[in-house]
């Protein structure tokens, strides 16, 4: 190091306890980014899509709005597991735990409130349900700042 008043390191890739995420990966999952969403299909092979979510640590729960005729929509109404994996560059977070389906007013309006806040207001859907992940994995590897 040159001494410098900071330079950039990386935690490298590692586990990451999801209900006491470092600042660093909290930051990164309120950025604009797009993550890849697998599902499993009953054949049990993966159904891969890009999606747009959001993360509420408090709850260590990762929301995803979408029509309900989705393939993932249908994947995650039979439960089981499911991962969201957001990338950027060298920084990336797989978030990993149980899927599941809702459909009931309540869940679909907070959904669509936090997605609004992360990304833009979505378009009218009367269609749209809400894939939640209850995440009890995290891996990734996120830079730090460390100090000079």
């Amino acid at each position: 190091m040159n001494g410098s008043a900071a330079e950039v390191g990386t935690l490298g890739t590692m586990a990451l306890d999801p209900s006491d995420l470092p600042q660093a990966a909290v930051e990164f999952l309120t950025e604009r980014h797009l993550a890849t969403f697998t599902t499993l299909r009953e054949d049990g092979s993966p159904h891969v899509v890009p999606v747009g979510f959001t993360w509420d640590g408090h709850h260590r729960l990762a929301r995803v709005i979408c029509s309900g005729s989705t393939v993932h929509a249908h994947n995650a109404a039979r439960g089981g597991r499911a991962v969201l994996c957001q990338v950027d560059g060298r920084r990336w977070l797989s978030l990993e735990g149980q899927v599941s389906l809702a459909s009931d007013d309540g869940a679909v309006l907070e959904a669509v409130r936090r997605y609004a806040l992360r990304y833009r207001v979505p378009g009218h859907n009367p269609e749209r349900v809400v894939v939640s992940v209850v995440v009890d994995r995290v891996l990734g590897s996120i830079p730090q700042q460390r100090p000079s």
